[in-house]
């Protein structure tokens, strides 16, 4: 048995470059690779409310000499969406820019913003083309996608894999287990928004190195008046609330 084993172990590493073949125990390991590098990204966390949906994540610059403000975490996909993610800043950028095109071309044909479930499963397919397809790689990021869609708030994640499933609330990135043990005790349906920002910013703490300020975090909330940033002076404000 334990000779088969090590058969086997040698047989995935032989597969383990190769991302449209199988390897003999039924796995594509670059995409086990792809989850790893989210595992190992920056923190991101998502709450959903009665009134709307809060996503956070950790903003981190790797030198004091970067300037901040260029660097963000979080995007405005439509007038009511918003995405963060953990993992690959670089192939988030290019899943927005694929995302916004998504969207506008709904809009141009129905002339009305696209639902957060066509979104989603539109974005969900461009990943899961980059799972079956020669010379590319999956991308190495997971989304988090909040919205508001018909008077109902929405959180949806989605995996390299192509997989995507709706939250109530989550966290994604390092210490992700973590975040999630502490959102299981902290969560209840009835949460207000303002809650969910306290409880998104205290899940974000629970991992968090050094002293978390305004500069380091960013928070977005979508209701059904839009997606919109909190400015760094309404991070300031909550942070203080909950000193």
């Amino acid at each position: 048995y334990n000779e088969y084993k090590s058969y086997l172990s040698g047989m995935s590493e032989r597969y383990s470059f190769s991302l449209t073949t199988f390897s003999p125990s039924g796995k594509l390991v670059q995409i086990e690779y792809a989850i790893a590098a989210v595992a190992a990204g920056s923190p991101s966390i998502g709450i959903k409310s009665k009134t709307g949906v809060v996503i956070a994540a950790e903003k981190k610059s790797k030198s004091i000499l970067y300037d901040d403000t260029t660097i963000t975490r979080m995007e405005m996909i439509t007038k009511h969406t918003g995405m963060t993610y953990s993992g690959m800043g670089t192939d988030f950028r290019v899943l927005v820019r694929k995302a916004r095109k998504i969207a506008q071309q709904y809009y141009l044909q129905y002339d009305e913003e696209i639902p957060i479930s066509q979104l989603v499963q539109r974005i969900a397919n461009v990943m899961q083309e980059y799972t079956h397809t020669g010379g590319v790689r999956p991308f190495g990021v997971s989304l988090l996608v909040a919205g508001f869609d018909q008077e109902t708030p929405y959180l949806v994640q989605c995996d390299p894999s192509g997989a995507y499933f709706a939250w109530k609330a989550t966290a994604m990135g390092k210490n992700h287990i973590n975040g999630k043990t502490f959102l299981e005790k902290r969560y209840n349906a009835e949460l207000e928004l303002e809650d969910a920002v306290h409880t998104a910013i205290l899940t974000l703490k629970e991992g968090f190195e050094g002293q978390m300020t305004e500069d380091n975090i960013e928070i977005g909330i979508s209701t059904k008046d839009g997606f919109r940033k909190l400015k760094r002076t309404d991070v300031k404000d909550y942070l203080a609330a909950l000193s």
